[in-house]
């Protein structure tokens, strides 16, 4: 069995054929998967998601690209929201440096107040980091968002940095990109980080893994990721798929 724990079914991409996907998934054996809303639209989008299926939940925050849009009012939604059973994590936040349409400052600022959230509900924190890796280790350490724990998505950067992330209490997540062929540091990532430490995630409808590249991707496309773990740990299948999914479960406290 496989948990995707970072997929974006409340996206606009899957508004023609929601339950096709939804049923792919379930014959790749994808048995849970986890909607990231980091906006108004989409987190009230996850929130149906988690409630019309037993075997989806929900991740709610506000993206660090989007920032400069996010209201105290906002913020007050998100916590009320995350009292429901089926919110599992507070989420995607981070810092975005590639997109620059809020400023760093907005950004820092909105990211702790989410760190903040996340410790006040006791729920573990989701990290969206482009290009911003010495700031995001940097407020997770001063913010001691060790005190939660959370989950480095859709993890980029070097084995050094993924240690220090697993110091700070964070499980590091692989999407797609470890199936690249030049991706390097993510396959050194996969291959010497321990597999207690390590959850699988597609972030569809982006980052398809290969063969999909450039394509729309799909959450049945999750065992591609782990195949590729597999490989690089040599490891089968079986082992990867069984490992990051226990890791999932304990990790969310999702329901057996």
């Amino acid at each position: 069995m496989f948990i995707d724990t970072h997929v974006h079914l409340n996206a606009d991409q899957y508004d023609e054929d929601l339950q096709q996907v939804i049923e792919r998934a379930k014959e790749a054996k994808v048995e849970k998967m986890v909607v990231v809303g980091f906006d108004r639209k989409t987190i009230e989008r996850a929130m149906k998601l988690a409630e019309d299926y037993d075997f989806i939940y929900a991740v709610i925050g506000w993206h660090p690209v989007d920032a400069i849009d996010c209201t105290p009012q906002d913020l007050e939604w998100i916590e009320q929201l995350a009292a429901h059973p089926k919110v599992v994590g507070i989420g995607e936040t981070g810092l975005d440096y590639y997109w620059d349409k809020s400023p760093k400052e907005i950004q820092q600022d909105l990211f702790r107040k989410q760190i903040h959230l996340a410790q006040k509900l006791k729920l573990p924190i989701i990290i969206h980091n482009r290009e911003a890796t010495g700031d995001v280790v940097k407020i997770l350490r001063e913010e001691n968002a060790a005190s939660v724990g959370g989950v480095m998505h859709c993890f980029s950067g070097s084995v050094e940095t993924a240690r220090e992330c697993i110091d700070m209490n964070f499980m590091i997540s692989l999407g797609g990109p470890v199936t690249f062929k030049n991706a390097r540091m993510p396959k050194e990532v996969a291959k010497e980080i321990p597999l207690e430490y390590l959850m699988i995630e597609t972030d569809a409808p982006y980052l398809a893994p290969h063969p999909y590249r450039g394509k729309r991707n799909e959450p049945s496309y999750v065992p591609l990721v782990a195949e590729e773990i597999a490989r690089q740990k040599e490891l089968s299948i079986d082992e990867v798929a069984n490992a990051t999914s226990s890791n999932a479960i304990k990790f969310f406290n999702l329901d057996e």
